[in-house]
């Protein structure tokens, strides 16, 4: 039994040297192979930014300045004290269109708003005022009042833009203020349809990340020129899937001043009344163009003679005058009608064809304006 127990404290003790030499050990271990490999590694010089970096990043330092952070809030009533209070509503973009303060932006970035403040990218917030809004183009102004203001964007054209140039984005996605995007022009003449309801014709797609918050900020090109401004996206998610809408800068060229000068944007009209559903039933009928079935007295229409649809004894629909081009654009229906006549402004004369029991003719007409 005592020889037993001798041999048991041996092994403990020879056990516990064991770890104690083990302990002591391991510092030296952890110095010869641990820390030589745990000091910072050596920084390697990148050298110059390629020609394309420097170039985008100029581009992103000048135009950031006149880009806007927009918030909205809204007016509710608390149901149980009966008080009126605000809260906020949302967030998106906008950019100074002038030196007076005059900030662009998207209608629905502020449709239903009770208040907007516009932040600048000094730090600087103002209450903004609404100017006018232009539902059926997705457009809005807004103004606030402030001094030293940055200069504001540089505004290009979109006449000549070609599928594969390179744009930029700057906005606001999802709160995200002065984000910058890059990508190429996707397509061109794109449609969708405005909080207005009609078709909004000529939009640029490219697939610079446009999300939520985006809207109403600038599309640049890489001159650092406005091209279009951002009003929405297509993705089945709701963030960005590559496919962004932009309206083009000439549309936004012709809207803006009126906005600025009248609160509203005055369309041009040649005077006639069409009602898309049934000039749809009459092209499953086979029948191309617009159908008039009105003409509004005074306008370019009824000074003209065009003779509006009418109907028959026994109740049928006898066509009139049939508009099947305008300003030399073949028109089949009335998205074309529209898109057409977006391409002028009232007072302009454009030529207008037509087509009644059979026969074609020209005339030139007036443009007026449209309600």
């Amino acid at each position: 039994m005592t020889y037993r127990f001798t041999v048991r404290l041996l092994m403990i003790t020879l056990a516990a040297m064991l770890v104690v030499a083990t302990y002591q050990v391991m510092p030296a271990l952890r110095m010869a192979y641990l820390e030589p490999e745990a000091a910072p590694r050596v920084v390697t010089a990148r050298g110059d930014l390629a020609g394309e970096e420097q170039a985008t990043i100029e581009l992103f330092q000048s135009a950031r300045d006149s880009v806007v952070f927009i918030s909205t809030a809204e007016r509710v009533r608390d149901p149980w004290s009966r008080n009126v209070y605000e809260q906020p509503r949302g967030t998106g973009s906008g950019f100074l269109w002038d030196n007076r303060g005059h900030v662009v932006t998207n209608t629905h970035v502020i449709e239903g708003a009770s208040a907007a403040t516009v932040r600048l990218a000094d730090g600087r917030s103002f209450p903004a005022e609404l100017v006018g809004r232009d539902p059926s183009h997705d457009l809005a102004v807004l103004r606030i009042d402030a001094r030293d203001l940055p200069e504001p964007v540089t505004v290009g054209s979109s006449d000549d833009l070609q599928v594969g140039q390179t744009v930029l984005a700057i906005g606001n996605p999802f709160g995200l203020d002065w984000t910058l995007t890059r990508g190429i022009v996707s397509a061109l003449d794109r449609e969708l349809p405005s909080p207005a309801g009609r078709p909004i014709t000529g939009l640029i797609q490219s697939d610079a990340a446009i999300n939520p918050g985006n809207s109403g900020g600038p599309l640049l090109d890489s001159a650092g020129r406005l091209i279009g401004v951002n009003t929405a996206i297509y993705s089945p998610s709701g963030a960005s899937a590559g496919i962004g809408f932009s309206v083009p800068v000439g549309t936004v060229n012709r809207v803006v001043p009126e906005l600025i000068e009248t609160g509203r944007y005055a369309p041009p009209s040649i005077g006639i009344r069409y009602d898309p559903r049934v000039n749809e039933m009459a092209r499953r009928e086979g029948l191309e163009g617009v159908l008039i079935l009105g003409v509004e007295p005074g306008s370019a229409a009824a000074r003209a003679g065009l003779e509006p649809a009418r109907l028959s004894g026994d109740g049928r629909l006898v066509a009139g005058d049939i508009v099947t081009g305008l300003g030399g654009e073949t028109v089949r229906g009335v998205d074309d009608l529209l898109a057409a006549l977006e391409a002028h402004r009232p007072g302009d004369t454009v030529r207008l064809s037509l087509r009644r029991e059979g026969e074609t003719r020209e005339i030139e007409v007036t443009l007026g304006e449209g309600g």
